[in-house]
């Protein structure tokens, strides 16, 4: 405890702790929003599903990686010195490999946001666990797995739920230059995931973009490569692997978009609103 940002870490008056589950895109979007709000992030990786925007996310600084999203840095840290060294720049989140059970028994979080956008699991209730637990996208229930909940449904993106639950999934993807659906592609089955390919890449409808345990994956439409799931990882069947932005010269895959903005917006206001609440009850702000 010696370090001085460790100290800091556990001082009284350190700025309060989010932990943020997950490393994809609106979870990075999150953390964007929560940083300049002056809050210490932690982003835990979860293995499921495969991030495949990660020039729009903070998931491949657990590689080692360069990951700066507008003025926003994140570095991967495994201890508890590591991330109280990262969070100590006020430019910086930490991402790391740490999961929640192993963050509790460093410091207990003020806010806990599961934004691991996992549509068709059971999610885990964390209420208890932080003073404000957030969820994002389909499977939360206020009251019941959260505290408050945002949707990312693209006809209902960035609306605060503080009752009842959040849309279903209904497998209908967000147009993106008139292409919905079609603009991904799936695995069929499960197995391990080899490209060569980066994002940004222009390619063309059926090009060849790696192997999924050894059978080969085609470009969908042409387009530019706007998500790719990272070389060497192991998908389980029905995720998505790849992205194509069928815009062309308007095909975008870095920064922060509009739905990942809106609901970071949302978020950040959630946080605000309990802390909000907190200083009308107690006279005292606390995070």
């Amino acid at each position: 405890m010696r370090d001085p940002n460790v100290a800091k870490f556990y001082a009284a008056d350190a700025s309060p702790l989010v932990v943020i589950l997950g490393t994809n895109e609106i979870a990075s979007a999150v953390a964007v929003a929560l940083r300049r709000a002056h809050y210490s992030v932690v982003l835990s990786h979860a293995s499921f599903p495969p991030v495949i925007r990660r020039a729009m996310a903070f998931h491949d600084a657990l590689y080692g990686d360069p990951a700066t999203i507008e003025d926003i840095e994140a570095l991967t840290a495994d201890s508890v010195i590591g991330i109280a060294a990262v969070v100590a720049d006020p430019r910086r989140v930490a991402v790391t490999p740490l999961q929640l059970s192993d963050l509790m028994g460093i410091k207990s979080p003020d806010v806990i946001i599961d934004a691991r956008m996992q549509k068709h699991s059971i999610t885990p209730d964390y209420r208890g666990l932080a003073r404000l637990t957030i969820g994002l996208g389909p499977n939360f229930m206020v009251g019941e797995n959260c505290d408050v909940a945002i949707e990312t449904h693209p006809a209902q993106t960035g609306l605060l739920v503080e009752n009842g639950a959040t849309a279903a999934a209904d497998g209908k993807a967000r147009p993106l230059g008139g292409v919905g659906r079609e603009r991904f592609v799936y695995s069929g089955q499960g197995g391990l995931w080899h490209t060569a390919l980066e994002i940004g890449m222009r390619v063309f409808q059926r090009y060849l973009l790696g192997y999924l345990d050894g059978h080969p994956i085609l470009a969908p439409i042409d387009g530019v490569l706007r998500g790719v799931a990272r070389d060497g990882v192991r998908a389980p069947a029905n995720v998505k692997l790849i992205e194509v932005d069928p815009r062309g010269r308007l095909a975008s895959w870095t920064g922060i978009d509009a739905r990942g903005r809106a609901v970071a917006d949302a978020t950040l206001h959630a946080v605000r609103q309990m802390a909000a609440r907190e200083v009308m009850k107690s006279g005292v702000y606390s995070f």
